[in-house]
């Protein structure tokens, strides 16, 4: 079976985007953008030293990125029950969910390999 093709008004032509991965309609810049800004903030230590922003990929166990998506996930909901889920403080826990989420599904992907 042939795939439709789409001719644009120059004359180019190019295969039908229909069951291609739309990441531009898929993720928000303002959403990226927030989290690179909480992982930023973030690459500074307790003990004072920077960590790099690739750290998370030398693997932490998913039982730690477990435990730590609940932690954070309450305070969504938390905030979420009462009233206050548009504050900052949301936002920042808003971005650790998306950080454990992440580290979960790198690693799930990771084993698959």
């Amino acid at each position: 079976m042939q795939k439709p093709i789409r001719i644009f008004e120059t004359g180019a032509t190019r295969d039908s985007d229909n069951d291609k991965l739309d990441f531009d309609g898929f993720l928000s810049p303002q959403v990226i953008k927030r989290y690179a800004i909480y992982m930023n903030k973030h690459k500074l230590q307790t003990n004072g030293e920077l960590r790099d922003s690739d750290n998370w990929k030398k693997r932490i166990p998913i039982s730690q990125y477990m435990k730590s998506l609940w932690r954070h996930f309450f305070d969504v909901w938390s905030l979420h029950t009462e009233g206050n889920i548009k504050t900052e403080i949301a936002e920042e826990a808003l971005c650790a969910v998306i950080f454990n989420a992440s580290g979960m599904l790198h690693e799930i992907l990771k084993k698959e390999e």
